[in-house]
């Protein structure tokens, strides 16, 4: 799973800047998440910005209906270069809509340059700039929740689709049982789900489905854990380990989990990616195990130095070293 975040997207642009010619006038944004590639270029540059049905008309986005941009000592026409740019380039269909509208509008004397942030290829096809290639499959921090991926999703509900319950809700009892049912929505997900996969016990189901059902949110099938009590469940620590047992057995190919920690034992038990929404980034499998071999690694080291001490920590790690050299010489 590829993915790329809002400061990632800032970081590619700024490592691109200089591959834009410098006499750009205008930045079009083709809705809606150009825009925020748009703005990010816009601000950089210090030129007027737009989307792509106000350029056609000649407005702006802070000037309403006009025949001058704000921001230019010129009126629109002499305005000479504009680039129009997305977040990213798949099919190629909304960049071809794009240039089919500019070139019906018959805005002349304007040259119109596109760019994608982010290609499949370097050269790709329908754009005169990509910034950066990143292969399917792929996701953003900015359409997560509303990406056609999520019908083969795990989905998260507590922090994720609502506010997690206080301290005081969460008495397994008759304020939980309140809480179920007036949850605060949080995260708007515009998608049908394939599962939502909670740790909320079975015995709560219906107060459950009845709120799913109230605020809209669709989805496929609803994963509950059956345990007897709330302490049952903390005394087995069932959280992380039951959500990643059922992702590792399940045909999905993201979970979207609200907690930090839960979401890299998902990660590492299931060896799927997991997208955490409390610190907004992806966790791969293969970079956690890295993470843990390194954390192993300067522990046993420790252990060792201490024990052995340095003259035979660094006689242990030459033996390490030669026999290392030896295998890899067959």
């Amino acid at each position: 799973m590829h993915y790329r975040s809002v400061a990632d997207l800032n970081d590619t642009i700024m490592q691109n800047f200089h591959r834009l010619p410098r006499d750009i006038d205008l930045v079009v944004g083709i809705p809606r998440s150009g825009m925020l590639a748009a703005t990010m270029i816009s601000l950089v540059a210090n030129i007027p910005m737009t989307d792509l049905d106000r350029f056609i008309e000649g407005k702006t986005l802070t000037s309403g209906v006009t025949k001058r941009w704000a921001g230019l000592d010129k009126d629109a026409s002499q305005v000479r270069r504009v680039l129009v740019v997305d977040d990213s380039i798949d099919t190629g269909r909304a960049m071809q809509t794009a240039r089919e509208r500019i070139a019906a509008a018959g805005i002349a004397n304007v040259s119109v340059m596109f760019a994608a942030i982010y290609g499949l290829t370097e050269n790709q096809a329908g754009v005169d700039f990509t910034f950066e290639t990143v292969p399917q499959p792929r996701i953003f921090q900015w359409n997560i929740l509303h990406h056609g991926m999520l019908e083969k999703a795990c989905v998260d509900i507590d922090g994720v689709l609502c506010l997690d319950p206080t301290a005081e809700q969460n008495d397994d009892g008759v304020a939980y049982q309140k809480f179920l049912s007036e949850a605060v929505p949080l995260l708007r997900i515009t998608r049908k789900i394939g599962y939502l996969v909670t740790s909320r016990l079975e015995k709560y189901r219906s107060y459950t489905v009845e709120w799913l059902a109230r605020t809209g949110i669709q989805y496929n099938q609803l994963i509950m854990l059956d345990l007897p009590s709330a302490e049952e469940r903390r005394r087995l620590g069932a959280h992380g380990g039951f959500k990643a047992d059922f992702y590792k057995t399940s045909d999905t190919i993201l979970f979207i989990e609200s907690e930090k920690e839960q979401a890299r034992a998902i990660a590492r038990i299931s060896g799927k990616p997991v997208f955490c929404v409390e610190t907004q980034h992806m966790l791969q499998p293969d970079t956690l195990s890295l993470a843990y071999l390194g954390q192993n690694v300067r522990t046993v080291s420790r252990k060792f130095q201490s024990l052995q001490g340095q003259h035979g920590f660094t006689g242990a790690l030459e033996k390490v070293a030669k026999r290392a050299l030896k295998l890899g010489s067959r």
